[in-house]
């Protein structure tokens, strides 16, 4: 087995297809106010969308985790309007062995199955394993989110199991996780997969 390659992630801003991830700053703190209450996400149970009022606090918190090297938090923006549609981003980064994993993934509602989260996963996937030289991507999310399941899925990563009784949500349950990962030589065959959804997301179908 061949020697790890340590990977370095720092901030940087990813364009694509319309979408932009840029670094999150406190200043995304209203377009994230505006993203959330476009569906009430924060009513969700298997989501971390900050609740009205709490999107300051949200993004210290990502901050202080970005400083701590286990996160880089993006926002996720429209490039024609400069509206802010949601957050997604890099976390659980384990430098030495070249691992991270993509979450704290959420949109508005009205962008919810468009081409956003698959501009956006293509961005953070090719920037992972073609620039930094990622050997592993992971996901985790709640059992319950079979939506998110699919999802994380159709990207063509390996569901790897469940950890049970594993962190506690938002209400207060606790939840069981799903992982799921890509290893750096799946990533070939999964990236024509996702440029073909994009191109028929273009092309209306």
């Amino acid at each position: 087995m061949s020697q790890p390659r340590p990977i370095d992630p720092v901030p940087v801003t990813l364009r694509l297809q319309g979408i932009r991830l840029e670094p999150l700053a406190p200043t995304h703190a209203p377009g994230l106010a505006a993203a959330a209450a476009d569906g009430a996400l924060w009513e969700l149970r298997v989501a971390s969308v900050p609740a009205p009022g709490d999107e300051a606090s949200y993004i210290t918190t990502a901050l202080r985790m970005q400083a701590a090297g286990e996160r880089l938090p993006f926002a996720v923006i429209d490039e024609a309007s400069g509206r802010v549609l949601g957050s997604t981003g890099y976390h659980g980064i384990l430098r030495d062995i070249g691992r991270l994993e993509i979450g704290y993934t959420w949109y508005a509602r009205s962008v919810q199955r468009s081409h956003v989260n698959t501009s956006c996963k293509l961005m953070l996937l090719a920037h992972a394993f073609d620039t930094l030289g990622a050997a592993v991507v992971g996901w985790r999310t709640d059992i319950l989110n079979t939506a998110s399941q699919q999802a994380i899925e159709r990207l063509g990563a390996r569901r790897d199991g469940v950890l049970r009784q594993h962190t506690l949500r938002r209400d207060g349950t606790v939840r069981d996780t799903v992982m799921y990962s890509m290893l750096r030589e799946e990533w070939p065959a999964a990236r024509p997969h996702l440029q073909e959804r994009l191109t028929r997301h273009a092309s209306g179908l």
